[in-house]
């Protein structure tokens, strides 16, 4: 096709879902990286920072379930719109996305809020804070600022719109902006806990969504008939004209390698010498895998574009991302350190989740049945065989959700 029979407006639309995606990896791998907690006793309680969430850290075994899980919850999607409809799936989606996006999107503007201010001047505003006690012993405690209650308002905008005055414009609007934050939140407190978990993942799910693209119309029919904010739009039109319909990206396609890069960024900063986010740092596996990110994701447009058909965007996002890592590693001698590399959890996590749920770190109530012999018996057998910190704040996370 010469350069004057393009078509310009699809191009312009390819162009934009790429870098609205990169963006998107990007911005959610710096996310998740935290600054180095300070010594316990070193700020008063007024001087210390709000709550944060506890990453949800991925294992091997979460990777290996990963495609099964999610093979299961697509079929059942699509039985459901085959055979029931897409009208009362499609409101009851709608309500949930409309008051997870409240939460979303209010974190998200939290974050930016924060970033923008300074870590400073946001601590010079007044602290609220919610305790519920048990007892002598807290609960429940949740803390915020007063610009985190200002944000509220506004955080819930976006989600009565897309909820409550549907239109095309707007409708792919408020769905890139709840979809974004979505996708941000998960980059930000999803982490995968090796780069062996992470070629797992991608390797699992690269056949996951080669199966159900190319092999069934499953995919391709759950993806057209739910209509809610799990997916990223750009429409058609270099004037953001709606009339010809938008291109339009997965979520799961930017949060499972963003995943994978994000990985990338927290094992460079691993290496700095500061461990300071805020300071920079030399970034070589990040900006490879942010690369390959971009790359792999450009590759699907043009087969898309060039044959007309769907195309599985892991089937070109998860070979370019391992293949990032390895080039990476190897290049720099490094393979063998890479890969025995842990994104340990920090001890404080373990420590945040205690306070939340009541109990003091460390403490034997921690146990699946509520005993504590079984609990100290436990913590003696850690220290015996030397579990690393990440398995055992990952175990009490695990078992307190249970209590």
């Amino acid at each position: 096709m010469t350069m004057a029979g393009q078509d310009w407006n699809l191009l312009s639309s390819y162009a934009g879902l790429l870098g609205l995606a990169t963006l998107s990896v990007y911005t959610g791998s710096f996310g998740s990286l935290k600054a180095p907690r300070k010594p316990k006793g070193s700020t008063t309680e007024d001087d210390s920072d709000d709550d944060e969430d506890i990453p949800d850290r991925i294992s091997a075994t979460d990777a290996y379930l990963f495609p099964i899980l999610g093979s299961v919850m697509l079929l059942g999607l699509y039985l459901v719109v085959k055979f029931l409809g897409v009208e009362w799936i499609n409101w009851l989606l709608g309500w949930y996305f409309t008051i997870a996006g409240v939460g979303s999107v209010w974190k998200c503007s939290v974050s930016v809020t924060k970033t923008m201010l300074g870590p400073d001047c946001w601590k010079s505003y007044n602290k609220w804070k919610l305790l519920l006690l048990n007892g002598s012993s807290e609960f429940i405690s949740f803390s915020l600022r007063t610009p985190s209650l200002a944000l509220f308002i506004p955080s819930t905008l976006p989600s009565i719109l897309y909820t409550f005055f549907p239109g095309p414009k707007k409708s792919a609007l408020l769905t890139d902006i709840l979809a974004l934050s979505f996708s941000h939140n998960a980059l930000s407190i999803m982490k995968l806990d090796t780069f062996k978990t992470g070629i797992i993942l991608l390797s699992g799910l690269f056949l996951y969504d080669i199966w159900w693209v190319f092999g069934t119309e499953v995919m391709v029919k759950v993806a057209t008939s739910l209509d809610v904010p799990i997916k990223i739009l750009w429409p058609k039109s270099y004037i953001f004209s709606t009339q010809k319909g938008f291109t339009m990206l997965g979520l799961g396609d930017i949060v499972i390698p963003g995943m994978f890069v994000s990985t990338a960024l927290r094992f460079d900063f691993n290496k700095s010498a500061h461990k300071n986010p805020k300071q920079a740092f030399a970034k070589p596996y990040f900006t490879a895998a942010v690369s390959a990110y971009g790359l792999g994701l450009a590759t699907t447009m043009v087969v898309m574009h060039t044959f007309g058909a769907a195309q599985p965007a892991l089937l070109y996002l998860s070979p370019s991302c391992i293949l990032s890592f390895l080039i990476t590693a190897l290049a720099k001698g490094e393979l063998k350190e890479a890969w025995a590399w842990t994104d340990e959890a920090e001890p404080a996590e373990s420590e945040s989740m205690s306070k939340k749920l009541g109990e003091p770190h460390g403490s034997p109530g921690t146990s699946d049945f509520d005993d504590p012999s079984a609990g100290e018996n436990r913590n003696a057998q850690d220290a015996t065989k030397g579990v690393d910190a990440a398995e055992v704040a990952k175990r009490e996370r695990k078992n307190k959700t249970v209590i």
